[in-house]
This record gives C-alpha cells, sequence and structure tokens, in this order.
C-alpha cells in the first residue's frame, strides 16, 4: 500500500457567512476577500506541511491545480513541485497534475515536469488531468466541445518530447512545432509513471487501460460516494481483460486522527465544516458546460463528483455529523482509522490512499499533529496491504538518485 499526503492548500479565512453572500467560490468569487499578506503566511505553512509529511514518511506528497478560487490556492503545482524537489530527499513528488489543455505550448509540462525529475532525483510521479469545467472551460476560456481533443494532442505530444532522442516536427491540430527538443530531459525513463485524475469517464477509463495509466478517483465526498465510480472502473477492466492489480488505482479520503474518539470529534469538527460549507460553495451553472461530458459518458449515466457535489454540498451534508455519515470524512483514534481505512482499500480495490489531512481552516499544528500520529500510528497497520500478491507498476522506478536531501549534496 501507497500512501500520499495530499494538499489542496484552500484559503483558510473565508466569513462565516460567505455561502450567503455569494454564489460560487469558484470562477467569480470577488478578490475583497484575499489577503496576500495573509497568503504569504498560509503557503509557507503549507509547504512545511507538505515537507513535514514526507519527513515522518509518507510514500509521497501530492500537489495539484486549480484556478480562480478559494479553496485551492495553487494555479501552478510544478512551482511547488520544486520546492518539494529540493527540501526533500525520498518521498515521490505527484504533481496531480498539469491539465494539459491549458498549455500553450504543452510541451512547456514536457520540460517543467523532467526539470523537477532532474531535481528531485528521479521521483516525479506525472499528472495528466483534463480539468474540471470551473478550471479549463470558464476560468481559461477554452472551448469545452474540444477540450478533450486539446488534452489528448497535448499527451501526445508531451510523451513524444520524452521519448524521441531527436530533434523532431510536430503538425497537429491544435500544436505546429517545426522543432521539438526538450532539455533537460526526466531521469526516469522512457517517462515517469503517469497518473490520470478523474471523475468518472468512461472515455477516460478506457484510456487509462489502453496506455497502462493509473487512474486515480479525487472525490471529496469520500469512500460512500466513491464506491459506484470505483466499481464501474473495475468492471470496465474486466471487460476489457485488464487484471485487477489494485496499484492500477488512486483514491482521496479526507482523515482526521486523534488519541481519543472524543479528541477527534472536537478537533476535526470546525475545519470540516469550514470546508464543505465554504470551500465546496460553488455555483452548479459552472459544473457542468455543453460540451464538456462526452456522449458515451452521459448514454452511460454516469454523474461525475463536480456534477452532484454542489447538491451534495448544499444539502445536509454540512454538519459535522452528516459529514462522518456520509463517509466525506473519516475521524476517530488510529485503530478506528486504520481499520475503516483497511476495509476502503479492499473494498475500492485501491492501492494507492492519497489522504487529505489537511482540510478546511485547520491550523499548522492541527495539521502537524494529525499527519503525525497518522505516521506514527496509522500508516503502519496499512503498509502491507496488496504488498505480498502484487507489484506496484505504476511507481517512480529511481528513488533519490543521491541517497542524501539535495541540499545535503548541494553544500
Amino acid at each position: 500500500m501507497k500512501m500520499l499526503f495530499f494538499h489542496l492548500m484552500p484559503y483558510k479565512e473565508l466569513p462565516e457567512d460567505f455561502r450567503e453572500r455569494n454564489p460560487s467560490i469558484w470562477v467569480d468569487i470577488h478578490s475583497r476577500y484575499f489577503s496576500a499578506d495573509r497568503a504569504h503566511l498560509m503557503y509557507n505553512e503549507f509547504i512545511d506541511e507538505l515537507e513535514y509529511a514526507a519527513e515522518v514518511g509518507f510514500d509521497g506528497v501530492c500537489v495539484n491545480e486549480h484556478h480562480s478560487n478559494g479553496y485551492g490556492l495553487m494555479p501552478s503545482p510544478n512551482l511547488i513541485a520544486s520546492t518539494l524537489a529540493r527540501q526533500t530527499d525520498k518521498s515521490a513528488i505527484c504533481i496531480m497534475g498539469n491539465s494539459l489543455a491549458l498549455y500553450n505550448p504543452p510541451v512547456r509540462v514536457a520540460e517543467e515536469m523532467a526539470m523537477i525529475d532532474c531535481m528531485s532525483g528521479g521521483r516525479v510521479i506525472a499528472g495528466f488531468p483534463v480539468g474540471t469545467p470551473m478550471d479549463t472551460c470558464y476560468a481559461y476560456g477554452q472551448n469545452p466541445s474540444m477540450l478533450r481533443a486539446r488534452y489528448l494532442e497535448a499527451h501526445d505530444l508531451i510523451m513524444r518530447a520524452w521519448k524521441e532522442p531527436d530533434t523532431f516536427s510536430f503538425d497537429g491540430r491544435f500544436n505546429q512545432l517545426r522543432y521539438v527538443n526538450i532539455w533537460p530531459r526526466p531521469v526516469q525513463q522512457p517517462h515517469p509513471p503517469v497518473w490520470v485524475p478523474g471523475g468518472g469517464s468512461v472515455e477516460t477509463w478506457q484510456w487509462c487501460a489502453e496506455l497502462d495509466y493509473l487512474y486515480a478517483y479525487l472525490s471529496y465526498y469520500g469512500y460512500k460516494a466513491g464506491e459506484a465510480t470505483m466499481k464501474g472502473f473495475w468492471s470496465h477492466m474486466d471487460e476489457l481483460g485488464k487484471d485487477r492489480n489494485p496499484y492500477r488505482a488512486g483514491f482521496l479520503q479526507f482523515v482526521g486522527v486523534a488519541e481519543t474518539h472524543k479528541e477527534a470529534m472536537d478537533l476535526y469538527r470546525e475545519p470540516a465544516e469550514y470546508f464543505y460549507d465554504r470551500c465546496l460553495h460553488f455555483d452548479p451553472r459552472f459544473a457542468n458546460a455543453p460540451g464538456y461530458k462526452t456522449e458515451a459518458t452521459i448514454r452511460a449515466r454516469v454523474r461525475s463528483q463536480i456534477q452532484s457535489g454542489p447538491t451534495a454540498a448544499q444539502g445536509t451534508a454540512r454538519d459535522f455529523d452528516s459529514i462522518l455519515d456520509a463517509g466525506y470524512v473519516i475521524a476517530g483514534t488510529p485503530d478506528e482509522v486504520a481499520e475503516r481505512l483497511r476495509e476502503v482499500a479492499i473494498n475500492l480495490n485501491v492501492g494507492n490512499l492519497m489522504l487529505l489531512l489537511h482540510f478546511g481552516n485547520m491550523s499548522r499544528e492541527l495539521t502537524t499533529y494529525n499527519t503525525r500520529l497518522f505516521a506514527d500510528a496509522v500508516m503502519p497497520q496499512l503498509k502491507d496491504l496488496f504488498d505480498d500478491e502484487w507489484e506496484n507498476h505504476w511507481w517512480p522506478s529511481t528513488n533519490s538518485v543521491n541517497q542524501q536531501p539535495a541540499i545535503q549534496a548541494a553544500q
């Protein structure tokens, strides 16, 4: 079992009446709520928390890309990943990921990820999301009906740039380049492992199977809501003749750990309610741009977390008791959390768990406490899961080339 520390970097100081006074935290959130001085402190705390997770033994640290919103302050995950490449030495750096259709030209992704792979000594995981409609179609103005075509062409260009040793020309529908010759090139050959974040698209499942990529379901609504999607994924893998290697999949789960059950209930109530009341408050009109969903997905009646999310977030699961009942957050003692996560991993058949141990307006002190307790008392109970039967082919092939922290190596 691989366990990765995932960070959204949410803005932590939205007012209590944010939901009542604003239609959405995404796309058209007003700049009056943002303080650069406060964000300066938040960014440094967030980076410290990621570095601490690597220090206490998480297999990987995850960063991601979002735009024009207050729930994820990472428009460029590569910037954060580059700092982690210098300040960590063993954990995989999971860039989850770069929304490929937004880069012009996409070789920028190939260059930057290769650069970070070199800086880290071969620890990069390359995440290639299509991107949410809010980020891609509304914040960045992409035509939703062309988004997937742009994404696929960008992917093909990036992979060829990583693999092709000679300078080549690329003449695509959206990208025309006379000379493609990226420098630097990744440590991992022919390329870093590819993870594809998804929300339930049938085409994404099939594409991951064809190219042997990992499918990562980043659900903010927990294991109960994610069960149908993951069962659909594995059913599709069966139809395509793929094995049920659990390392073929990843899943995201909110977790809060404390010494006692009562302490967990007391500590994580406020940050959970902050996240589900304010951070996931977005206007449904931004959730499903016409042409964004493919015909096959519509015919299969697959509802993504984005499509169903606004309804769920505005319903009953905004108070902590309901959040726990719905499975959005798993909270309790180390033994309680470990038991539940083991059930989740086996039931969903996922060998890569991404843990959100910072959520909402959680303080640095509480995040550190949650992270340390998880690493010390939960992680050891899960590490052996699946390892005796399956091999993880979707993990960095080279770890810590210099076998010591980058900063020490540079001194």
